[in-house]
């Protein structure tokens, strides 16, 4: 058996492990996090479940950490409450970046981590089956009950050679993206193997593993290996160790082949991370704004790094250099190796500990701007300037583009740097709080403030369902295009009434008004519909407003799962000419669907035109299940428990 396979058939609970059927998970540990963990946890209240049923659960505030009202502060005395009462371990503030705090303290190579944020996939660094999905998706999971998701295709990536002297793992990630696009990996877990990948460190695993969902992968796997013990060694963590590697001749359903010696410096232009070209072709653009951190790219070893380049030297006038480092382990030993020092001396700007400018909570670059990036995604207003260029690099490239203020390729700066990880690691796990013991959680009261709304109630659908076509839409639509980031936007998480206002608001303004007066509605996308983050937001609060079926060429996973728990029809063209025959404005008929089938063809009607067409619900029965009800809360209204 390949290392995937093993895994999920020691996890398997439900299905079988044939690739594209349906199969369920036992999760042993969840992730949720401070803009995604608000409705996770309303919808474990509202599920029934007394208390939190996996081996470990956690929520950190690492995202939603800009408290320019009170919004913030309420949705983490709410979550602070809400964990001690319900059994998971709470992040306060200034812990650090969920994946990469869950990382150092808390992966276990064999487990299965599934979190409420696409980038969870950064457990795989270690042998850890780490998958992201939306937050519906994972409170059911803290209640004990299976993850479902379609039986993966398993991808070997053979990585051979050694990378050369400024060459980093970031342009690894970069060179897959640029060979298998924002959708080569959809429906497949990316397998890494072979003597490339053994001479890799965690740190450079886990940011390989971290970019693996920008290809639409389900997840990314490394094998547990000598530098996985050494890795938790150093967080004093042996005992967590367990040596994982796939079977020798494993099978596998497809390969890619990698020989990072041949890997030069790249970067992803704008404005999608697989527009990915050299560090050379692009030198000497004027850089406005370099920003380094975020999950991808804020480690010891990293920000190290960024030190030693810059050290006794400063960044031209003209140029703003902000960073952030990844966790307060980081954090701390920067500070006692005086590499913070350098840091500040070169005239860099140091954030919060949190996610920062990844996220488009702060540091907007200035209106046309050029910012150089080491995060993972640069789609078009997601720093928070709608105009602004963003280019993703590795931090060495970053640092040294700093410095002359140009995009520059590192390997003109000299010698490579190289950095000493320390025997042991800073342990300081005091920010984490434990939750309240199970005779002492009845008396904990959760704390609600006036921006946690009550959760919206869905009823199921009707024989027929009829509506006006309220957007036509491209390829690649991401979860940004849907629900933009921004702090504005994401201090409204816990509000679904307030946040739905902002449904489309860069594509169109007046979509949340539209929708909501012209009651149910269709959108019709391209391939890829819902590329991105995991934010179950872009199908809740569509579903709010009134939107009652997407179709479109093809979905990416986790969207369309959302999609399917907020009761959506996922509906797919069968025909590529069946798209442009569809205008905004026209009025789409369904008819029989108080029989869906998973796999059904359906007939729509248009009666603007009087054409018909063929769609596929492409779903398993169970969500076929999800969406006659109305999505799975309005399906188990009136349980006491799932």
């Amino acid at each position: 058996m390949n290392l995937v396979r093993k895994i999920i058939k020691n996890h398997l609970q439900a299905g079988e492990m044939i690739q594209g059927r349906e199969i369920g998970l036992t999760i042993d540990q969840t992730l949720v996090h401070d803009a995604t963990g608000q409705m996770a946890m309303l919808q474990f209240e509202a599920l029934g479940f007394p208390r939190v049923k996996t081996r470990r659960s956690l929520i950190y505030t690492d995202h939603n950490i800009l408290q320019i009202g009170y919004e913030n502060a309420d949705d983490h005395a709410f979550l602070a409450s809400a964990a001690k009462k319900f059994g998971l371990f709470y992040s306060k503030i200034g812990g650090g970046i969920c994946h990469q705090v869950n990382l150092e303290r808390f992966s276990v190579p064999g487990q299965t981590l599934l979190g409420a944020d696409s980038h969870t996939t950064t457990g795989g660094a270690v042998g850890q089956l780490a998958i992201g999905a939306g937050g519906l998706d994972v409170a059911v999971a803290m209640g004990g009950r299976p993850f479902y998701l379609p039986m993966p295709a398993v991808r070997r990536i053979e990585l051979t050679g050694r990378l050369k002297p400024w060459s980093r793992a970031k342009d690894v990630a970069l060179e897959i993206l640029r060979r298998l696009t924002v959708s080569g990996g959809r429906g497949q877990i990316l397998e890494f193997a072979g003597p490339g990948a053994a001479a890799l460190s965690v740190t450079e695993r886990a940011t390989i593993a971290n970019m693996s969902i920008e290809t639409g992968a389900v997840t990314a796997l490394f094998p547990s290996d000598e530098a996985t013990l050494d890795f938790f060694k150093r967080q004093g963590r042996e005992a967590d160790y367990v040596p994982l590697a796939a079977d020798p001749g494993a099978e596998y359903d497809d390969e890619l082949c990698l020989d990072l010696s041949s890997i030069e410096p790249l970067a992803a232009a704008p404005h999608s991370p697989d527009n990915v070209r050299p560090v050379t072709e692009l030198a000497g653009l004027r850089v406005d704004q370099v920003a380094i951190g975020s999950c991808t790219n804020s480690s010891f070893e990293d920000l190290m790094t960024v030190a030693a380049i810059l050290k006794g030297r400063k960044i031209p006038a003209h140029l703003s250099l902000i960073i952030a480092p990844g966790s307060r382990q980081v954090f701390q030993e920067l500070a006692d190796r005086g590499a913070l020092a350098d840091l500040i001396a070169a005239g860099a700007r140091i954030m919060e500990v949190a996610c920062g400018f990844c996220n488009g909570v702060g540091q907007a670059p200035k209106n046309k701007g050029l910012s150089l990036r080491t995060s993972n995604r640069n789609f078009p207003g997601r720093s928070g300037t709608a105009n602004a260029d963003l280019y993703l690099v590795s931090p060495e490239t970053a640092a040294v583009s700093a410095l002359s203020g140009l995009l520059t390729d590192p390997r003109v700066f000299g010698e490579a740097i190289a950095v000493s990880r320390p025997n042991k690691f800073v342990i300081d796990d005091s920010l984490i709080v434990p939750p309240a013991s199970e005779s002492e959680a009845a008396s904990v009261e959760i704390v609600r403030g006036p921006n946690i709304a009550p959760l919206p109630r869905f009823t199921g659908l009707d024989k027929e369902l009829e509506g006006e076509v309220m957007l036509t839409l491209g390829d690649n639509v991401t979860t940004d295009d849907i629900l933009p980031a921004g702090a504005h936007i994401l201090a409204l998480r816990a509000n679904i009434p307030a946040i739905s206002k902002h449904i489309f608001s860069n594509i169109d303004q007046e979509y949340h008004l539209r929708q909501q007066k012209a009651g149910a509605g269709f959108i019709i996308g391209g391939k890829n519909y819902g590329q991105g983050s995991s934010r179950e937001h872009a199908a809740l609060a569509p579903r709010y407003l009134g939107l009652r079926a997407v179709i479109a060429e093809s979905f990416a996973r986790i969207h369309k799962a959302n999609l399917c728990n907020f009761g959506i029809l996922p509906l797919e063209f069968t025909s590529q000419s069946d798209r442009a025959g569809i205008a905004r404005g026209d009025r789409l008929a369904l008819e029989g669907l108080d029989a869906l089938f998973g796999g059904q063809m359906l007939s729509v009607k248009n009666l603007s035109s009087g054409a018909l067409l063929q769609v596929k619900l492409d779903v398993s029965e169970r969500q076929a299940g999800l969406l006659k009800a109305g999505g799975l809360l309005a399906q188990v209204a009136g349980a006491a428990v799932l």
